[in-house]
């Protein structure tokens, strides 16, 4: 392979340009985000094409590949990528199949974050107290205590799978409500945070931040008159955008940089991860007290401005530098 404008031929000599290959395994609804027409027109011209997997096909019968980009869930597909990047080492696989595992769920992807200190960059970045409930939801409230937990609280399913049930999340005021709830999920402290939401969209080095609507506040006679469980609506959808929203300064002041671009190389580097986004709140009535609620892999790419451009940056800098590597 050769990226245009590459020379690794003797004292300066340029060799014959070529393709950068990107096989692609995605899910029908993730290539139609991802893969839109000015994304591959785009591409194409700076010299990148992508080639569809075909999974019924042994992997090592397809290709050659400079590349490959991957969202599919299940044991099955884990195998075959890990044998594939054993036997084919010169093919770059993004992301490693176990890394995304690890943020598959919610308890484990947030210990990355815990022991963070980001105080020299702007900022203080904490996770919500939360607790894992594997059954018998009957003990759960002296459990919660002894963690410290108060209501209102979020329950999250444990597991992210791709399905629709497991971005089902609630509300809870009332610990009586959790009898509704099928176990295991996670419980985590809900913290007020103006009803605003910073998603942190991770492409190799380079970071995007866009605002989107949260929950509103909780206050106290709502606790207190509101008892149940209510579902949360979906707040990451580019129809929930708050960007161009009048909104309170206070609120709506995107988190320092230097404190984004911190916390991103930490968690690349934690994570094992390059593509990737990370949901964070400020708690309200503070400037510069954040919190990491969720990270996803491989997210609505689709939904930033200038995405294109973004992710053909990524890909093709990433297989300069490893080339680079190759060469030293």
């Amino acid at each position: 392979m050769r990226l245009k404008g590459e020379q690794f031929g003797a004292e300066g000599e340029e060799e014959e340009e070529q393709k950068l290959v990107v096989g692609y395994a995605l899910t029908l609804k993730k290539k139609k985000s991802f893969l839109q027409p000015e994304f591959e027109r785009l591409a194409c011209k700076r010299g990148i094409s992508f080639v569809a997997i075909d999974v019924n096909r042994p992997l090592s019968d397809q290709g050659p590949f400079d590349i490959i980009l991957h969202k599919l869930s299940g044991k099955e597909w884990i195998d075959i990528v890990e044998d594939y990047g054993q036997t084919h080492p010169e093919v770059a696989v993004i992301d490693p199949p176990d890394a995304i595992q690890h943020v598959y769920n919610r308890h484990s992807m947030l210990q990355n974050v815990v022991d963070l200190n980001l105080s020299e960059f702007d900022g203080r970045v904490c996770v919500p107290r939360q607790m894992v409930i594997m059954k018998d939801q009957l003990s759960i409230p002296d459990e919660a205590a002894k963690a410290g937990l108060k209501l209102p609280l979020v329950a999250k399913p444990l597991l992210v799978d791709g399905s629709a049930k497991s971005h089902e999340l609630f509300l809870l005021y009332d610990w009586s409500s959790l009898s509704k709830l099928e176990p295991p999920f996670v419980l985590q402290e809900f913290v007020n945070h103006g009803g605003i939401l910073f998603k942190i969209y991770n492409v190799g080095d380079a970071i995007k931040v866009v605002r989107r609507y949260s929950l509103p506040n909780v206050t106290k006679c709502q606790l207190a008159d509101v008892p149940g469980i209510f579902p949360f609506p979906r707040v990451s959808s580019a129809a929930a955008s708050a960007d161009d929203a009048d909104l309170d300064p206070d609120i709506a002041e995107l988190p320092p940089l230097p404190l984004l671009e911190r916390l991103s190389k930490e968690l690349r580097h934690r994570l094992g991860l390059r593509l990737f986004n990370i949901d964070m709140i400020r708690e309200h009535g503070t400037r510069d007290i954040f919190y990491v609620i969720d990270i996803n892999y491989f997210p609505g790419y689709g939904k930033i401005p200038d995405y294109e451009a973004i992710f053909t940056d990524f890909l093709l800098t990433f297989m300069k530098s490893k080339y680079r590597k190759k060469l030293c």
